[in-house]
């Protein structure tokens, strides 16, 4: 499997794009990527963005991700959310040894990754590795993933095992794809096309080499995998995701606006002002939005390669942009599929799917509003609690 190099990768996104808009109907009716998109897909190296070097892969720039993902949101927010998410878990497992990461995934390197960061597993201490048996749900992309990462609080013989500080011990084990059961969980308002099922995992022998904890440092760390980008190397796609759908959502009423009217008025959308004015205020919003996040990005990149001693408002700010890209997203969403009146509402109309899409979008993690919140204690001086600040 030939691959591009990183700073070609915005390109070979943007090269997809025909392929992808073409196999909208059958993303949606089948709730999975095409094989054939999938392995165009994974020949560019779009599943693994953030996969490190020395295991092979692009470890694209934090930039780089955010283009990436935007441009195949735009298309279609399914296949975009399938690149962020597998991309993200690319960036976790970056924690493996580079050499289990080679045995893993291949030469050049083929990881699909699905799974989950939440502890719903157990991994009990065996000889050589673990135990594993769990069930995690929002599997997103796990039709087409050949590894799932599963997140799992350790065991012993005496029952779960904690840190020093007296939270349970969790680790993230990788298991073959052919060794999880997937339940059809996925009927949903939208990212249908994601496939995100819930899987389980019945007592499957993990090596331990196969395993890694999040804050493991990575070995040769590069810039991307510094400790206070952790949220931020995981979460920057998920943000480009969103800016994408609100991309796609305002070209797709220009691209009616001039042709379509209304059963209240013969008058084209295009030559209505409170259409005008929407259509502006969105662009507005998804721009300012936008280019919060590219610069809070930039600052933080900055900051981590000249070696800041404390980065932390940089990392504040970076993780506050990638929040506020995601509301606002909906936010410009919003404004035009409003604009657009009783059209926008039947199947045919690509800004009936942007709509139900950026709002599934904002209910990940990124979005949350705690983290507003989290973000608004950094400013204000304080230390918030959650892990990557």
């Amino acid at each position: 499997m030939s691959q591009v190099l990183s700073t070609d990768v915005v390109a070979a996104a943007q090269a997809l794009v025909p392929h992808i808009q073409a196999a909208r109907h059958e993303i949606e009716t089948e709730r999975g990527l095409p094989a054939s998109l999938v392995q165009e897909m994974a020949r560019a190296g779009l599943f693994q963005l953030h996969l490190p070097r020395s295991m092979g892969g692009l470890e694209c720039d934090l930039l780089a991700s955010v283009r990436v993902m935007e441009t195949l949101a735009a298309a279609e927010g399914s296949v975009g959310w399938c690149a962020s998410i597998s991309s993200a878990i690319s960036y976790l497992v970056a924690r493996l040894p580079p050499q289990v990461g080679i045995t893993l995934f291949g030469q050049p390197p083929d990881a699909r990754l699905a799974g989950s960061l939440r502890p719903e597993g157990r991994s009990r201490m065996v000889e050589g590795g673990y135990r594993v048996s769990g069930r995690w749900d929002f599997a997103s992309g796990i039709n087409h993933a050949n590894w799932m990462y599963c997140s799992c609080v350790v065991e012993d013989d005496r029952g779960p095992c904690h840190t020093p500080e007296g939270v349970p011990m969790v680790r993230a084990l990788m298991v073959p794809r052919d060794a999880v059961t997937v339940h059809d969980t996925w009927q949903v308002a939208g990212m249908r096309g994601t496939g995100s099922h819930d899987f389980e995992v019945d007592d499957v022998f993990v090596p331990h080499a196969h395993t890694l904890s999040v804050v493991d440092g990575v070995a040769p760390g590069g810039p991307l995998y510094h400790p206070r980008l952790l949220v931020i190397g995981a979460g920057a796609p998920t943000a480009g995701v969103a800016l994408g759908l609100a991309r796609g959502a305002i070209d797709a009423l220009r691209a009616m606006a001039a042709n379509t009217a209304s059963t209240m008025s013969t008058t084209a959308l295009r030559d209505r002002p409170l259409v005008q004015r929407r259509v502006a205020e969105a662009e507005a919003i998804v721009g300012a939005a936008r280019a919060y996040l590219l610069d809070a990005m930039g600052q933080v990149w900055e900051a981590v390669t000249t070696d800041v001693p404390d980065p932390s408002a940089e990392v504040a700010q970076a993780r506050l942009a990638m929040t506020h890209a995601m509301h606002e997203s909906v936010k410009a969403v919003d404004r035009v599929f409003h604009a657009a009146g009783t059209n926008a509402v039947y199947e045919k109309n690509p800004l009936e799917r942007y709509f139900r899409d950026v709002h599934v979008a904002v209910q990940h993690a990124v979005g949350r509003p705690e983290q507003f919140e989290s973000a608004g204690k950094v400013l204000l001086g304080l230390r918030p609690d959650d892990i990557g600040w």
